[in-house]
């Protein structure tokens, strides 16, 4: 019997291990995918000339969400009067998607805070910055470079 009983136990936890490997996949895929099942990390390059954002609804100092007629995420940040930086807004950790407070982008999910004007990470778990996305200023507006 105890060889019977370390068997059952043996295939449950085997079992109980596969299932949670698998929700903790999809789980992942669901935070680090699109809509369109491509991976958050991995954007397209957008096309130069795109506006993002009007620059007078972007504060100095601090960072606008904008959505790319792709449908991406981006980050608009002001640096100065006349001078924009642009970051991808998926988070570097898991894909999930940064939300601006101020001068920082801070991840929902696991609580990464990036510096809304470089996409510097202020404070983990992600290790790498956010990706930047080239943008000028033309006509008042901010558009890809």
């Amino acid at each position: 019997m105890t060889a019977e009983l370390h068997s059952r136990r043996t295939v449950l936890s085997t079992g109980a291990a596969v299932a949670g490997a698998a929700v903790g996949a999809v789980a992942l895929t669901a935070c680090s995918s699109d809509s369109n099942g491509k991976s958050g990390t991995a954007q397209a390059p957008i096309a130069a000339g795109t506006p993002l954002v009007a620059l007078a609804e972007v504060p100095i100092g601090q960072a606008k969400a904008a959505k790319a007629p792709d449908g991406s995420d981006v980050i608009v940040a002001r640096t100065s009067e006349s001078a924009c930086a642009a970051f991808s807004a998926v988070c570097t950790h898991q894909g999930c998607t940064v939300t601006p407070k101020g001068a920082d982008l801070v991840c929902p999910c696991h609580g990464s805070v990036f510096n809304a004007l470089t996409g510097e990470v202020k404070q983990g778990p992600a290790k790498k910055p956010l990706p930047s996305v080239p943008v000028k200023v033309e006509n008042g507006k901010v558009v890809t470079g």
